[in-house]
């Protein structure tokens, strides 16, 4: 079986996942910017709402992974809190300059994950796509006891980086999971779950909708279409997870 994930920028969102059939959320916010730091009420809310494991990000800027005293204070303190009010996991990353893995950091985050209980996932997200050599970073996840690495293979697109997803799954698979994503949706999933033997799914499912109120006058906040913002369909759930069984 297909354990399928979906990326979710709303309560909405995760309800639509939940809805559609998926196994869990990753729940952000701003995934224009690839993910930021959710809301805790958007945290209690999903979870009033949903049955389903909900993973938070914990990012708290857009761009990369190296960062300064203040962010990683202010990371930790979010995943407290985040994990306080229920988050069955946190998605993170902490890069040294050069694209290794900030160990320490990455230590401390497990520790504060773990503190609020055995079951609670440690995510290492597509900061791992970042990474300087990615074999050495998934021993070094490994070593530190991460329970799951998001990727795309050291690609945009986990389809074009699928030849490594499949070389890290049939090396690690069995000491680590293993969780493809990014540009995976209904019409790839199958073909790439037979080539790479991937049993971890991550996808927005996305389509957009419109607000008329996003340019008006001489004023836009467009990030895509004019008066477009993305949200996750439960049409596109359902059939992304059928291509899955």
């Amino acid at each position: 079986m297909t354990i399928v994930e979906i990326c979710c920028g709303s309560v909405e969102d995760c309800i639509a996942a939940a809805h559609g059939g998926a196994n869990r959320v990753e729940l952000n916010s701003a995934l224009h910017m690839g993910g930021l730091t959710p809301s805790v009420a958007s945290l209690r809310l999903a979870k009033q709402y949903t049955n389903i494991p909900i993973v938070t990000m914990v990012r708290p800027r857009s761009a990369g992974f190296c960062y300064s005293h203040t962010d990683i204070e202010t990371m930790f303190l979010d995943a407290k809190i985040l994990l306080e009010n229920g988050a069955d996991g946190i998605a993170f990353g902490f890069l040294h300059e050069n694209g290794s893995i900030d160990i320490e950091n990455t230590k401390t985050m497990i520790k504060l994950i773990k503190s609020f209980g055995e079951e609670k996932e440690a995510v290492f997200h597509r900061a791992f796509d970042c990474a300087s050599d990615p074999y050495e970073a998934i021993e070094q996840c490994i070593e530190l006891k991460i329970d799951r690495i998001l990727t795309s293979g050291l690609e945009n697109k986990a389809t074009e980086g699928k030849d490594l997803i499949k070389t890290l799954i049939e090396e690690y698979g069995n000491e680590i999971e293993i969780l493809a994503g990014s540009g995976i949706n209904e019409t790839n999933v199958k073909e790439f779950i037979e080539y790479t033997g991937v049993k971890q799914i991550h996808s927005s499912c996305k389509e957009w909708l419109i607000d008329k109120t996003t340019t008006m006058n001489n004023v836009s906040y467009a990030y895509h279409e004019k008066y477009d913002y993305e949200i996750v369909s439960e049409e596109k759930v359902k059939k992304l997870i059928d291509q899955c069984k």
